[in-house]
């Protein structure tokens, strides 16, 4: 996990390091030793592993310090060591743990997006007693993974996790794809006709007028959605890619 840590650190900061020189500057100043003792312990915390400052430097903002990790980047924080700069995201640092407070701000306003799309727009798998949990899935049709995890449909309900599919043609509106997320949600039976087009059945194509794909997929943009599937749980994470259906219900804390 702390290579792997590192890795991640090295390729998101290597990249969009500075081009130019800045004016020599103090450095390690013994002021940051609080700030160092609370970065090493929340990042050592954090990866399972310890992790060392090398050295710690002045930056030309008076609300910044900036860090060297053994072994490791260069990264950005705060003069105290209470919040870290990480790929773009705000990190609360403690002694004792990390804490991603641009993913949490992120993970309410999934909850919110998704709280105003009408559940008669989506096409839903439930199950036949009443469900324990369920999931948001951004879907397309073309997408191997996508079938994949509908073959699980049954094994999902069973489990009772409800399904929740919103439109996400990946290769954009003027797609195949996105014209079969319209066939599947004019049909009169959605669920029968997502199934079949997923299973490889041809259909005639069937745009109404009305159909909700466009507005799904600009919600899915919105949303950071990437690819396909996107599964968005009830509780607002953001899970990228295909889950085992054992796995999904995990996450739901469904036993």
């Amino acid at each position: 996990m702390l290579k792997s840590f590192r890795i991640q650190l090295i390729s998101a900061t290597f990249a969009s390091l500075a081009m130019f020189s800045w004016p020599a500057l103090a450095q390690d100043s013994s002021s940051f030793g609080d700030a160092r003792q609370r970065l090493e312990a929340g990042l050592s915390a954090m990866v399972g592993s310890p992790i060392s400052i090398d050295r710690i430097e002045e930056t030309p903002s008076k609300d910044l310090i900036e860090i060297a990790i053994q072994d490791g980047p260069v990264l950005y924080a705060t003069r105290d060591g209470r919040f870290l700069l990480l790929n773009g995201d705000l990190l609360s640092v403690s002694e004792t743990s990390v804490s991603n407070w641009t993913e949490q701000r992120r993970t309410t306003e999934r909850i919110e997006l998704l709280a105003q799309v009408d559940i008669d727009d989506m096409i839903v798998f439930s199950p036949a007693e009443p469900a324990k949990g369920y999931i948001n899935v951004f879907t397309d049709i073309t997408c191997g993974y996508c079938r994949k995890l509908h073959l699980e449909m049954d094994d999902l309900n069973r489990r009772g996790v409800e399904v929740r599919y919103l439109a996400f043609p990946r290769g954009g509106m003027e797609s195949d794809g996105a014209r079969q997320l319209a066939t599947a949600w004019c049909s009169r039976n959605r669920e029968s006709t997502l199934t079949s087009l997923k299973s490889g059945v041809e259909l005639p194509i069937n745009e109404c007028e009305g159909n909700p794909v466009s507005e799904h997929y600009a919600l899915g943009n919105r949303l950071g959605v990437r690819g396909t599937p996107a599964i968005v749980t009830s509780d607002g994470q953001l899970i990228p890619g295909y889950k085992p259906a054992a796995d999904i219900a995990a996450m739901l804390g469904i036993e």
